[in-house]
């Protein structure tokens, strides 16, 4: 049995003439400990998966299972680390994150919680910054929060959906290895949704593109046959990088091209380094 099963989702918004079918027969397996990210074109409903996921949304038709048991409502088991951020203003770092552990943690004592958060607040290194409010921090200090939070709940997932999109590609960079770092330690199941390749390998045990909507749906999955850790360095003379990378690309631009051709419509690829691997 899968550690997450999505079978059959269809999703639709909408009624009648004004229905919009966004993801249609969405078949997915993800084992325990695996780091899978699923990539996809601007706008083809990879939020909408995401929400499904965590169970924010309901499918129109089909079920989403987590350990065997449907998926109805959201859980702390599924930390969900979002682009924005979502941090509360008027709070300070270590308040954002306290407020998330004592919801996960009810029964634990004050002492307890403090201690949680003093420990992911420095596991992202910001123990300098934890009196600090989010307007006195930069882009990746604050997702740097949005991480501890997520983790200081201790979910059994993370679902994670571009988090590091909106960031400079230096602190993309750290963050991506910081990430790595903490999933490495104990192997905890992992979604990445991107909409860069490259993140997707460097990360992920398989990528699996998101064809686009309307009506989007999973394509061929791409294992990553790449050991860790892996060596960012290292990765433009690596055989295998180049041609699951080609191969990725090649078929996202095929079926772009493909749907282009049909509808009419501009579809914005996913983000494609020119030459060489750009963290």
């Amino acid at each position: 049995m899968a550690y997450l099963e999505l079978n059959n989702i269809n999703k639709t918004y909408g009624e009648g003439e004004n229905a919009t079918e966004v993801l249609s027969d969405i078949n997915l397996s993800i084992e325990e400990g695996e780091f899978v990210a699923i990539v996809g074109f601007t706008g083809s409903g990879k939020t909408t998966l995401v929400n499904l996921i965590n169970g924010l949304l309901k499918p129109s038709s089909g079920e989403v299972l987590f350990k065997g048991e449907p998926v109805v409502d959201t859980s702390h088991e599924r930390g969900v680390i979002f682009q924005n951020y979502s941090l509360l203003p008027w709070l300070t770092v270590g308040q954002n994150v306290y407020m998330a552990v004592k919801e996960a943690f009810p029964k634990e004592s004050k002492s307890t919680l403090q201690q949680r958060v003093r420990d992911y607040v420095d596991m992202v290194s910001l123990t300098p910054a934890i009196n600090k409010r989010p307007k006195e921090l930069s882009g990746g200090m604050r997702q740097r929060v949005a991480v501890a939070r997520a983790l200081a709940m201790n979910p059994e997932m993370i679902i994670m959906d571009e988090p590091l999109g909106a960031l400079d590609a230096l602190t993309r960079g750290n963050l991506q290895d910081e990430i790595l770092n903490i999933w490495s330690k104990d192997k905890r199941t992992a979604l990445l949704i991107t909409n860069d390749v490259d993140e997707g390998i460097y990360m992920a045990d398989r990528i699996i593109p998101l064809k686009p909507g309307p009506n989007a749906t999973l394509g061929p999955e791409f294992k990553i046959d790449i050991e860790r850790p892996r060596d960012k360095t290292a990765l433009n003379d690596n055989p295998n990088y180049k041609k699951t990378r080609n191969a990725i690309i090649e078929y996202l631009m095929d079926i772009g091209e493909s749907r282009k051709s049909v509808s009419q419509e501009e579809f914005v690829l996913p983000e494609i380094a020119p030459k060489s691997f750009v963290a």
